[in-house]
């Protein structure tokens, strides 16, 4: 496996980072018209709102992708987390949500969430065991297939 690097988001990789969340949602779920919205308008859904992308590189291929959106108030969302099937399993989400993390801190946010579904086990317990804790959701979500909301409770230092 060789190695790989986390970069920011630059607007040549928009069609990689759509490719990876269809590629996944398509996988598991399906694509949801909201999905449709941000992946199709990652400059305008996530950057211009003061959100981040972050990708993950190896050679010249984009295998990983993490966002955290600026939810207001302090509150940040970890979201449009993917990573290629054929590279799963090598520590690339977990530096990706490391970084999305990292950047919460440095923004100083006040809090961090996101949503999944029960069905993805391996995701949950990575969330878990970065510092992330299931809770009641506090509003509607937006994704039909969210049945799982949880709250980053780790320390600066996790």
């Amino acid at each position: 496996m060789p190695g790989f690097t986390i970069i920011p988001f630059e607007e040549r990789f928009a069609a990689d980072f759509k490719r990876l969340n269809v590629e996944w949602l398509q996988m598991y779920f399906s694509v949801e018209p909201h999905d449709e919205v941000v992946l199709s308008d990652p400059q305008g859904q996530i950057l211009a709102p003061d959100g981040y992308i972050f990708l993950a590189q190896t050679g010249d291929d984009i295998v990983g992708t993490c966002a955290l959106l600026n939810a207001g108030q302090g509150r940040f969302e970890i979201a449009k987390m993917a990573v290629t099937p054929r590279h799963k399993g090598h520590g690339i989400g977990r530096q990706l949500l490391d970084a999305a993390i990292a950047q919460f801190w440095n923004l100083g946010g006040r809090e961090l969430f996101l949503e999944s579904n029960s069905r993805m086990t391996p995701a949950i317990r990575l969330y878990e065991s970065s510092g992330f804790v299931q809770m009641t959701r506090p509003e509607p979500s937006h994704y039909k297939r969210s049945d799982v909301y949880m709250e980053y409770r780790g320390s600066r230092h996790s």
